[in-house]
This record gives structure tokens, sequence and C-alpha cells, in this order.
């Protein structure tokens, strides 16, 4: 072998992506070729686990084989990946601010790590197991199967103006909401009721609103004079699930909390306390309320969010020498509170938001899923497509929002979970139209739950002059779909995508869902090359394909 050659076979390839950090490059696919002596250096910002960088990842050999990488740490991990002098990669992972000793019987736990070893002709043989075994091993199971997490609808985000969130929905306007789903046959399997529904929140003339008046964890009785239950009893009557949003690590000074307890909170003088998770009392006391909560209100799927960085809090105190202490005392209660809640509660969903998709590693998607998988704008269909397209190649479980249904920009939200935030009091609004957008996601839904290819590369997706495809493959059967969007710059009616995981001497039936029209190819032919088409700008494609 050459020298050149054989550096080229030393040569290994890590393919990561990016964490949430609002835009349409989050969870961006990015690649980095380690010659011997490189390295690359991941962890994430401000005590959540991905904020701007992403705990999984894929080490790729140069002769088909590689390994899945997941770290399992709700704070602050990080993973060095070194390419050594004669081939092979070193890997070093774990908790990144940690110099610390234990005092006698002293435990602590830390980072989990997973290492999924994988061969196959190219590296999504290495993505798809890992995503199998995410649903078989590391997803919430309810009666012995991994959880369907949920197709969602809100009570008119933020109605009427100058509402924020929930802070002016009442009973009554809830329980309308409700009814006229259920007149226009488009209820969904959950209604999601998510900030604003506390003491304080609504009061415009003191400029409280949802954000600045958390840790007054009680339900405005102005609005909601017997509480949550006639909400929830309504929402069973049409028979939906009720989710309720919480954010009890985050306690804004002078709430409920803050003064009824202020030895269980932790400050560093800002204007918010971060709620000691690492206090056992104090976490047990937290256990008790909210489980009472939930039972008492009727709620049946918890959200959690936290808009914070606690690195600052747990930093800011720790003790002389035992740095790292004070983030592992408050992973491991906030664990602990979230198994509590399981446990108490066998049916009940975790739905994981964290300022939108910046708490997602390898214990939190398996006891929660990230239904609003990022905070970037709202509804703005290019960036839910890219999102969708590097996130897939790890986890199957996270859902975004839509609230248009055009064909563009509602299949720009496809996936496992959704959060239809319809105005149906919007006069411009068509049921009949929310109703086949709600049937058409449930026709390909099934699909996000096997195999997954992007098919129109990994440079920068996030251009509105290019074209971007996906394909979607159940191996049992041989069937699945293809999903593209020509966007609204992109000068090209045409891209050739080669379509994977299909057998080469099969013929397979292609047909477009919005015409009916439909050919035969071989797989063979698939694979080498196949046009999508479409003439017009800003337009997507949803093919189906089946193997005769």
């Amino acid at each position: 072998i050459s020298s050149a050659a054989s550096d080229v076979y030393k040569r290994q390839t890590v393919h990561y992506a990016d964490g949430s950090h609002v835009s349409k490059a989050d969870f961006h696919q990015r690649t980095k070729v380690l010659a011997p002596g490189d390295s690359l250096y991941m962890a994430p910002e401000g005590g959540r686990s991905s904020q701007n960088a992403f705990p999984f990842f894929n080490i790729e050999a140069p002769d088909g084989r590689g390994a899945m990488v997941a770290v399992g740490w709700s704070g602050t991990w990080f993973a060095d990946v070194a390419a050594g002098s004669k081939g092979g990669v070193t890997l070093s992972a774990g908790q990144k601010n940690l110099s610390a000793y234990l005092y006698p019987s002293e435990t602590i736990r830390t980072p989990s790590v997973c290492l999924l070893f994988w061969q196959g002709e190219n590296r999504f043989a290495g993505h798809n197991a890992f995503r199998r075994f995410i649903l078989a091993h590391h997803t919430r199971k309810i009666d012995g199967k991994p959880a369907r997490y949920p197709v969602s609808t809100s009570f008119n985000y933020g109605d009427p103006a100058p509402c924020n969130e929930y802070t002016c929905l009442t009973t009554d306007y809830a329980i309308a909401l409700i009814r006229r789903y259920e007149q226009f046959d488009i209820v969904p399997e959950v209604f999601w009721l998510d900030a604003g529904w506390y003491e304080q929140a609504a009061d415009y003339k003191n400029q409280k609103n949802w954000a600045n008046t958390v840790g007054n964890w009680k339900v405005d009785r102005e609005r909601f004079p017997d509480g949550l239950k006639p909400v929830a009893d309504e929402v069973h009557r049409v028979g939906a699930k009720f989710m309720v949003w919480f954010e009890p690590e985050r306690v804004v000074k002078g709430s409920q909390w803050a003064v009824e307890h202020p030895e269980w909170m932790v400050d560093v003088g800002a204007d918010q306390y971060l709620f000691d998770l690492g206090n056992p009392e104090a976490r047990e006391w937290m256990c008790d309320y909210i489980g009472d909560f939930i039972e008492q209100s009727g709620i049946d799927y918890y959200r959690q969010d936290f808009n914070m960085e606690p690195a600052w809090f747990w930093a800011k105190n720790d003790e002389p020498g035992r740095a790292g202490i004070r983030e592992i005392r408050h992973i491991e209660g906030l664990y602990a509170f979230w198994d509590y809640l399981l446990e108490r509660f066998p049916n009940l969903l975790i739905d994981n938001c964290a300022s939108g998709g910046r708490r997602i590693d390898l214990e939190s998607v398996s006891r929660s899923a990230p239904l609003w998988r990022t905070d970037y704008n709202y509804g703005e269909p290019v960036g839910y497509q890219c999102h969708t397209y590097g996130l897939e190649l790890y986890l199957p479980l996270h859902g975004t929002g839509v609230q248009n249904t055009d064909k563009f920009t509602f299949r720009s939200s496809l996936g496992t979970s959704i959060v239809f935030n319809w105005k149906i009091s919007n006069a411009s609004m068509s049921f009949y139209d929310i109703q086949n957008c709600m049937a058409e996601f449930e026709e390909v839904r099934p699909y996000f739950y096997e195999d997954y290819y992007p098919l129109t590369g990994a440079g920068d997706i996030t251009a509105d002059n290019i074209w971007m495809a996906y394909q979607l493959l159940r191996p049992s059967d041989q069937s699945g779909y293809i999903v593209a969007f020509r966007r609204e710059a992109c000068p090209s009616g045409s891209v050739t995508v080669k379509l994977m995981g299909l057998d080469p001497s099969r013929n397979y039936r292609i047909t477009n869902k919005d015409n009916g029209e439909s050919i035969v190819k071989s797989g063979a032919e698939l694979a080498s090359g196949f046009d999508l088409r479409s003439d017009q700008p800003r337009s997507s494609l949803l093919l189906k394909y089946q193997a005769e």
C-alpha cells in the first residue's frame, strides 16, 4: 500500500450535529475527517445537554464499519474523539466540569455512554440500527410497548392579542374550543395547555406575564374558578388526553415557592432562583406537589420546560474543592423526579422542552421526548425541514408545530409527533383542509418509526435555492415514502436522488399522493438515480413506494 493510500485508510470520519440554538441550523449535520493526530472536541453550553452541541454522533472508519455514540447526561457533558497515528480512534467522554473529592460513604452517578458498533455499505446502517435501539431500549414503555407520543393541539395559542401563551385563557373558552374541534371532527390525541394558566401570569397592569411568574404553581381562579379539572373532564369526554406545562426548576424571586421555601432556592444574585433538586427534602416535596396536582387536575401527560442556564448556579454554589458536585446532585434529582412521576402514573408521558430541544440526551430520551424540539421561528417551514433532516438520523421520537394547511408548510412538520396550532376561530381556516392534513399525517406517521435516509446531501441545507428530500423505508415489506421539497428560490424543476435499502432485484410501484400517477422501477434503477420533479417553486412531493 502506498503511503498516501495508507494515510487515507487511517482517516476516521465523525458525523455529528449542531444542538439547538434557535436557528435553521438546529441539529444540522456536520462532518469532520480526522487524519492521524487530529481530534474533535464537543460540549454543550450553559448546563443543558443539547444547547449548541448534540450528544449523539457516528464515528465512521474507512472500511465500512463504525460506532454510534450517545452520551447520557442532562447537564454539561464532553466528548473528545482523537485519531491515532496508526489508525483507530480514541474516545473520551463524561461530565465536563468535575474535579472533586467524595466524603466517606458518599456516592455519585456519572454520565452514561452508549456505543453501538455497526458495519454496512454506508454509515446509515449505523444510524438506522441506533434508531431501532433507541425505540427498543431507551423509550418510555407503556404496557410493555414503546410509548406513542401524541398528536396534539393547542388552545388557540396567544389569543387574543396582546395576550401571550395562554395568559388569557379561561375555562369557558377552553371548553368552547374543545367542542368546536369535536364539531368539525378534528379532535386530536392530546389537548395541550402551555404556559400562563397560573396565578399572576395575566396581571398585565403590573407587567406580569407567563415568563416572570413561574414559581406560582397555583391555578388562576379568576380564569379557572374550579381549577383545571373541568377542562380535563371536557377533554376526556371527547376522547382525548390532557397535557399541561410546568417549569418547576426555574423560580422567579417573589413567587409562591420562593417565598414559602427560601431554603430550597439556589441563588446567584439574579432575578430568579434554581430550585434545588439536589436537596432530597426539596425533591420529595416537589414530587408530591406536582404529583398531587396532576392527579387532582385530571392531567394525563406532563410537559416540563426549563428556560434558564443552570451551569452558573451550580458553579457558584459548589463547595471548595468539590467542583461539579452541585451539577451531579441536580441531575440525579431531575432523574429521580421524572422516575417518580413515571412510576406513580403508569400511563404518563413526559414532554421535555428546555427552551425548545436544549436538553436532549440518552438519559432524557429514555424518560421523555421533545415534542417542541426547537424555539426557532414558529411555523417557518424551511427551518422545520432542516431540523427533521438532521434529527431523524438519531432519534425517531420528537415533534414540532404547524399552523398552516398548504402542503409545503404542513409536510415540513411530518414525524412521529406533531402539534397542530390551528387557529380554528380564524375565518380563513378550512376544517376540510385540516381534516385532510390530519389524515395524511396518520398515513405517513408509522414510517417515521422505521428506517430513515437523507437523499440530498449533508452540506449546507439551510438555503432557499435547493431541493431537500429524504426517504422512509419499512424493511419488513419494502414499502415507504419519499418526502421532497423544492424551495422558493430553487431554479431547477428536478433533482436526482438515489434510494437506499431497496432490493435491486425487485420492482417497486411509486405513486404520487397528490395526483395518483404511478410508475414502476426496479430497485436497481432507483438506487442508481431517480428524478424528482416539480414545476412550481415552494412545492412538495409525497411519493409512496411499494415492492410488487
